[in-house]
């Protein structure tokens, strides 16, 4: 008899598992999905906030840091935004579309130091 309870216990617990498993899984997905909806109509703040959620929830999704990059990079946020393109691809260091990301915002930092050096001279003269 107490065996077949502990068998019970032991099957709903296994069963209980799984069910918050799939939950976290699919609350992780909604974070990003989320996220990608907010970036789609401009609301970089709460795409942002969705992202680390998804970063926080699954700190190896390289997806996660990629998308979280962009968004600090289209609110100005050069420094965070190169920590999470170097995450990224620390996670996937093959990734083509977290390459390219990253390839496109060292150039345009270089353009913006260029274009800050000729702001400079122009205002020396």
């Amino acid at each position: 008899m107490i065996y077949k309870k502990i068998k019970l216990y032991a099957l709903i617990l296994i069963a209980f598992t799984f069910i918050l498993s799939g939950c976290s899984r699919s609350y992780k997905s909604s974070q990003i999905k989320f996220g990608i909806f907010a970036a789609q109509n401009d609301l970089w703040e709460e795409a942002i906030f969705r992202w680390k959620k998804a970063v926080q929830l699954n700190p190896e999704s390289a997806a996660a840091h990629n998308n979280l990059a962009v968004a600090y990079e289209k609110k100005g946020l050069l420094d965070e935004a190169e920590k999470e393109y170097e995450t990224a691809l620390k996670l996937n260091p093959k990734n083509s579309y977290i390459k390219a990301n990253f390839e496109n915002f060292k150039k345009n930092l270089v353009s913006q130091d260029e274009d800050e050096k000729k702001e400079k001279k122009d205002e020396k003269k």
